[in-house]
């Protein structure tokens, strides 16, 4: 749970890099969006960090951290997504379903995959790309996904480009409007982080309820009858328990 705990907490990871916190975070923000193993890292909560830390008043608050360059993150953090999408397309297109023949483990899980392949298919490509930006794992997934069905290099870059620019630089100017209006900010990260998480994973749950909303009702009510009268005959009875 303590593992857990820091990685989810971004000021966590910015006083672990402490003087590298900025050359640290796009790093970070090129493998969540390049690598597969990246999926876990958090984007969203530590651009928003990132840009609060970037004022000299909130870094006192980690020691040994120097306030982050908000020029450079501005304009290499959105490369840096950029470029890490761009291999995720890469690998998926080259080494296409082979990419996700894996076995699940306690992170790699299939339906992350499948979930990515959803959305895919329900926006379509362009608008799959810049949406997945704001959801976590997803947008981890969804790269690969989009070059292992074909989707269009440059068409592809186009979108990217925009999904990149659109999410880093809004986290970004929102952590550093944030962090610059609201004294002792960095009382608030964590439960900031928490919030931030859970409104991104909202999508996520609205499709699941509504995926199985649409599995039973493509059952008819009559083998819904069946299958439960079928559930009933085979459970054992009370007494049958007990013997």
């Amino acid at each position: 749970m303590d593992l857990l705990h820091n990685i989810l907490d971004p000021k966590w990871w910015l006083g672990l890099l402490g003087p590298f916190a900025t050359i640290g975070v796009l790093g970070i923000i090129f493998a969540e969006t390049g690598l597969l193993l990246g999926f876990f890292l958090p984007g969203d909560s530590l651009l928003v960090a990132a840009g609060i830390f970037s004022t000299a008043e909130a870094a006192k608050a980690i020691p040994g951290l120097e306030p982050l360059s908000f020029p450079v993150l501005l304009v290499v953090a959105p490369l840096c997504a950029i470029a890490g999408a761009q291999l995720g397309h890469h690998l998926g297109a080259r080494y296409g379903r082979r990419m996700f023949d894996r076995p699940d483990s306690k992170l790699f899980k299939r339906e992350y995959v499948e979930k990515a392949e959803h959305y895919f298919q329900k926006f379509g490509p362009a608008k799959a790309v810049v949406l997945a930006r704001f959801i976590p794992i997803v947008r981890t997934f969804l790269n690969p996904v989009a070059g292992m069905l074909g989707m269009d290099r440059k068409r592809f870059f186009l979108w990217n480009c925009v999904g990149a620019v659109l999410w880093t630089d809004g986290m970004l100017i929102f952590g550093r409007v944030v962090g610059s209006a609201v004294p002792n900010i960095d009382r608030y990260i964590l439960p900031g982080a928490f919030v931030i998480i859970l409104l991104s994973v909202i999508p996520i749950i609205r499709e699941i309820m509504k995926g199985r909303k649409e599995g039973r009702a493509a059952v008819p009510p009559q083998a819904q009858g069946r299958h439960r009268r079928a559930e009933s005959a085979a459970a054992p009875s009370h007494d049958d328990q007990w013997r």
